[in-house]
């Protein structure tokens, strides 16, 4: 049975910040949400995030405006079939 790397994209919106930050993490929604939860219960926590390529994203809890949590797109190439 072949298995396929599942990947969700992350994005933060963070106070006084005009660009968003973009996670791509192999970790599953599910786990992501929670934490998210977990750093908006303390306004002083942090948001950790880890990653695909195993780089740590700290985010100060108080500066997060907002958190969206998709699957990542797959990666399209520019062929298409003609009928």
């Amino acid at each position: 049975m072949l298995l396929e790397a599942f990947t969700v994209d992350v994005r933060i919106g963070v106070s006084d910040t005009a660009r968003e930050l973009v996670v791509n993490s192999a970790s599953q929604p599910d786990e992501i949400e929670a934490q998210v939860v977990a750093a908006f219960a303390d306004a002083t926590s942090t948001l950790t995030l880890v990653d695909e390529k195993g780089r740590r994203v700290l985010i100060p809890a108080a500066k997060i405006a907002y958190v969206e949590i998709a699957p990542a797109d797959g990666r399209r190439v520019g062929f298409m079939l003609a009928d």
